[in-house]
């Protein structure tokens, strides 16, 4: 059975939806549906998790590697934290090194996913959040780690452009995507991890 391992935070952990709901778990069934013997997916993730967190996690998970498929989306807690771009080119590059690694170095086996953009979400709007920047931050990290995942060879996938044209499918929440989001998510990551196991 092949393998596939998810890192990332509330958006891989699927925050507010079913297990069935969440984008991993939708991709490797939708993978074995296509005739990919590949496993449900190991998730290390957790919702408000920022990019030195989830290393911190890692380093206390005892990993079975080589995966035959990772994935890795994380950064949106960076940006609501107000973290610097500069932080988070220097820790999400680290956290893509050890994902390709776990890969068993081969970087055509990980997918990279955008952030989304939760500032179009009522919860960012409800709250007086400056929603055009948040746009624009989450746009210098998109950039950031697109030129970090293609220096290494990874897939990227573009999720951001869903999140903003679809600003209501959202969770109960009115923050995080709603499992028909997920759904989208996964249908945009689909060709390149069908790409790993042609």
């Amino acid at each position: 059975m092949l393998s596939y391992l998810a890192l990332g935070d509330s958006y891989s952990i699927g925050e507010g939806v079913a297990a069935a709901g969440r984008w991993p778990v939708q991709l490797a069934a939708r993978l074995h549906q296509a005739g990919v013997a590949l496993g449900a997916p190991t998730i290390i993730a957790t919702t408000g998790w920022t990019t030195d967190e989830l290393a911190a996690a890692m380093d206390g998970t005892e990993f079975h590697p080589p995966y035959d498929l990772v994935s890795l989306l994380i950064g949106v807690n960076n940006q609501y934290r107000g973290r610097d771009a500069d932080n988070y080119r220097d820790e999400f590059r680290q956290l893509l090194q050890r994902a390709i690694a776990l890969a068993g170095q081969r970087p055509a086996h990980v997918l990279v996913l955008s952030i989304p953009d939760w500032g179009v979400t009522p919860f960012a709007r409800d709250s007086g959040r400056d929603v055009a920047r948040i746009a624009v931050e989450l746009d210098i990290y998109n950039a950031i780690a697109r030129e970090e995942a293609g220096q290494r060879g990874v897939h990227w996938v573009d999720i951001t452009g869903i999140s903003r044209q679809h600003p209501g499918l959202l969770a109960a929440d009115g923050l995080h995507p709603s499992a028909g989001q997920y759904t989208l998510w996964m249908e945009a990551a689909l060709p390149a991890a069908k790409a790993i196991f042609s």
